[in-house]
């Protein structure tokens, strides 16, 4: 469970860049979405605030 939440915000991340690459490499007409490609930029930015915060309180 710990590697889990140690993790996370990785996860996090993988899956807003993840969006953002099926979308482009799809050549949808979603890419010009402002919601999609904000949504996976706030998954991004959430990630990242998750990974930091998750590492600095769980130590192995």
């Amino acid at each position: 469970m710990k590697s889990l939440l140690k993790n996370l915000g990785l996860i996090l991340m993988i899956i807003g860049a993840a969006i953002l690459v099926g979308i482009f490499c799809a050549g949808s007409s979603a890419i010009n979405d402002n919601a999609v490609l904000g949504g996976s930029a706030a998954l991004i930015i959430v990630g990242l605030v998750v990974y930091i915060i998750m590492n600095k309180r769980i130590v192995d």
